[in-house]
């Protein structure tokens, strides 16, 4: 099997091919309506201070000479940031340094109906653990909590609970990783005025020693068709994996071959570490004056902490030595015959990437061949181009996607 797949394109480059993949399947009527599952919500970035002005406006500039970033807006006026978002700057000091910049044609994904509708028709096992991996001589036996099935290819997607799969599977490759599990929790508006009038994704700018997934955003989504608006994300620490796994994962986890690149992490991560515990030990006065920062004229009882979800972030030996990853790693065998998913979630925006690179790895000689790459070009249309490279490609691209998925202004 091929264990260099191509490299990773950029994040935007990614969303792209998903949302060109996505139309191809609103196209084939493979997905239904793809306002079930996808909707128009500009992204922001909005700073404020002198200093981080300086910054956005340096990062402006540089997105700028790409065709993909052409269309994105900038501003210091605080009419035109009244315009794009209201409520963010309502009852705000105008005393200071502000800017923003705006992309219009941001979305929100509803990856939980998206998934749905592609699983329709699937054979789906729910409720079920799985206990044990054991190789056969077609490929694996999966030990389950309701029984076994054989299987000549399996793929571990199983959030935080993939690497002690990964690890049960007992292939050689598992031995590079261990793993540090992050918690993440939102403040959830409960006001339908205060959700109403906002709507749009408003990213601030990351805590200094605070983890990439950390940047504090109020985040307009839309769940089971209703409008809903959150703020976060708060870390926290726990040693499970999942939400409703065992205090033990982490500790179950720590194997002889991981042990020091694991107290290396953690001894080369203090700011990260130092971060974590003043997140878990913070009061409710605080997470609010914190979204006060987004929203000057907050009502704290509009607002409840809820819990999202667990992150296991990837501790990697590399050169033989722990290093913490906060992105996405795919595992696979020597053989093909596994592959994982580990560390952060992929998201809308590199799924697609993320599942090609499966089959790149563990069906290289398939998928390199002429019938494979065409049937990849048929649902991503810009598959092996450089979107990068012409504007007005580009533009057809997004014109096609748009029109598919109900994206248009």
């Amino acid at each position: 099997m091929d264990p260099s797949p191509s490299p990773r394109p950029s994040t935007t480059a990614s969303f792209e091919r998903s949302l060109q993949f996505w139309s191809s399947l609103v196209e084939r009527q493979v997905l239904g309506d793809p306002g079930s599952f996808i909707r128009r919500v500009p992204h922001l970035s909005f700073v404020w201070g002198e200093a981080h002005v300086a910054f956005l406006r340096r990062r402006f500039e540089a997105m700028q000479v790409s065709p993909q970033f052409s269309d994105m807006a900038w501003s210091t006026d605080p009419q035109q940031l009244r315009e794009w978002m209201p409520l963010v700057m309502a009852g705000r000091r105008l005393d200071q340094p502000l800017a923003a910049t705006r992309v219009e044609r941001g979305t929100d994904v509803n990856f939980g109906a998206l998934t749905r509708q592609l699983l329709q028709g699937a054979d789906l096992r729910l409720g079920q653990q799985v206990l044990d991996l054991q190789r056969t001589s077609s490929g694996w036996r999966v030990q389950t909590s309701s029984g076994s099935l054989e299987a000549p290819f399996v793929f571990l997607g199983a959030g935080g609970g993939s690497l002690p799969l990964l690890q049960r599977s007992g292939i050689p490759e598992a031995r590079a990783y261990g793993a540090f599990p992050v918690s993440g929790q939102w403040l959830v508006c409960r006001n339908p005025a205060v959700i109403e009038a906002h709507e749009a994704k408003v990213y601030g700018k990351a805590a200094v020693g605070a983890p990439p997934m950390s940047v504090p955003h109020l985040d307009t989504r839309w769940i089971d068709g209703k409008r809903a608006l959150l703020f976060g994300p708060y870390a926290g620490f726990s040693t499970r994996f999942l939400k409703q796994g065992s205090l033990w994962d982490l500790g179950r986890s720590v194997k002889p071959y991981n042990l020091l690149p694991t107290l290396e992490v953690g001894a080369k991560n203090f700011d990260l570490v130092r971060y974590l515990v003043g997140q878990v030990v913070q009061r409710p006065k605080q997470r609010i004056d914190s979204l006060r920062d987004f929203l000057p004229e907050v009502r704290a009882n509009d607002w409840e902490l809820a819990v999202a979800g667990q992150r296991v972030q990837i501790i990697k030996q590399v050169n033989g030595r722990g290093s913490l990853q906060m992105g996405t790693e795919v595992v696979s065998s020597a053989d093909g015959s596994l592959a994982a998913l580990l560390g952060a979630s992929p998201g809308a925006s590199t799924a697609v990437d993320t599942m090609v690179e499966v089959l790149q790895r563990c069906m290289g000689e398939r998928c390199a061949s002429q019938a494979w790459q065409q049937r990849l070009k048929a649902l991503i249309p810009s598959w092996g181009e450089d979107l990068g490279a012409s504007a007005e490609h580009l533009a057809q691209i997004r014109q096609r996607s748009n029109a598919l998925l109900g994206l248009n202004a």
